[in-house]
């Protein structure tokens, strides 16, 4: 038990780029993954939305996407909080891309058509936790709403 603790606070020694980059991609996935799942309902219109902003933004092949998504799914089924993903977005991204994210969760909430008020909490949660300013916060959402 204790060093499955140890293991939440450890950076892996020897991270190779790959490692890293595929560390970071799972945890902004695994943010996508929790906002689509914060009204209790996954649609195809927000799995549709997760697969397409993430081939976008990261650049990656459909199946690579779809390999992502289903780790990151895992992870989510595994985690207790969200701090072991916001903690990755906190080490690895700048002030723009955390925005970037919260605007792509936010992306994610609307693809089915309406906003519930549990993906509005957790964007909320998830902005507050990666220290993005809540102006930039209400752009990303007046943004994606529109």
């Amino acid at each position: 038990m204790i060093s499955a603790l140890k293991t939440l606070f450890e950076h892996p020694e020897r991270e190779t780029e790959d490692a890293r980059l595929h560390r970071v991609r799972l945890a902004a996935a695994a943010l996508l993954i929790e906002t689509a799942r914060a009204d209790f309902t996954q649609g195809a219109e927000e799995e549709a939305a997760m697969a397409a902003l993430l081939g976008k933004t990261l650049q990656l092949s459909e199946d690579e996407v779809a390999g992502l998504l289903g780790d990151a799914g895992d992870r989510v089924d595994e985690s207790t909080s969200l701090y072991e993903f916001t903690r990755v977005i906190n080490d690895h991204y700048c002030a723009e891309e955390k925005v970037q994210l919260v605007g792509a969760m936010w992306q994610v909430a609307y693809a089915d058509g309406g906003l519930d008020k549990y993906e509005e909490a957790l964007i909320r949660q998830v902005a507050e936790l990666t220290y993005v300013p809540h102006a930039d916060y209400i752009k990303s959402k007046l943004a994606a709403a529109g």
